[in-house]
């Protein structure tokens, strides 16, 4: 199942996942970055209720960007590799 996900987000996870290995990796850098996701998700639940009860279309805008980050967030810290969740954050 992971392998089969894995090939499903492969655009994003490749992006991440190229370069040397990280040196300065270490597992809470994995928890936060779940935690940031989760905590985007009910950002974008929110912005996405109250876009459509606006009524406005550009109100879409900061759920779209919510949720990406978030389904991002997800992806790299549960399928990722050490390389991928330490370069998201910038470790070196």
């Amino acid at each position: 199942m992971k392998e089969q996900l894995r090939s499903i987000f492969a655009p994003v996870l490749a992006y991440f996942e190229k370069g040397e290995p990280a040196a300065s990796y270490r597992p809470s850098h994995r928890k936060v970055l779940l935690a940031l996701g989760l905590l985007f998700l009910p950002l974008c639940a929110v912005s996405t209720y109250l876009a459509f009860t606006s009524g406005q279309l550009a109100s879409l805008i900061p759920a779209v960007i919510f949720g990406l980050v978030s389904l991002v967030s997800l992806v790299v810290a549960t399928l990722g590799n050490d390389t991928a969740v330490a370069r998201i954050w910038g470790l070196k």
